[in-house]
């Protein structure tokens, strides 16, 4: 699958790699369209887990995926 990013794929994915960890709900609401399309491409990953030590709730957040991030060091 091609690598090539847009210009939003782009702004997204370096919103992302800026803030590390970053909840779905914090990330602009023009830029959460191409989260789908960067987990796709491999480029981020997306997961949940507990916010507070007290609460069973769970919510969903996105970060880089180690190999995605390494391979973009040595380029």
């Amino acid at each position: 699958m091609s690598r090539e990013l847009t210009d939003l794929e782009s702004k997204a994915y370096s919103f992302i790699k800026r803030r590390g960890e970053v909840l779905t709900t914090s990330i602009p609401t023009r830029m959460m369209g191409v989260i789908p399309t960067l987990r796709n491409k491999g480029l981020v990953e997306v997961f949940k887990k507990r916010t507070s030590e007290w609460s069973l709730k769970k919510r969903k957040f996105v970060k880089l995926k180690k190999d995605a991030s390494q391979t973009e060091e040595r380029a």
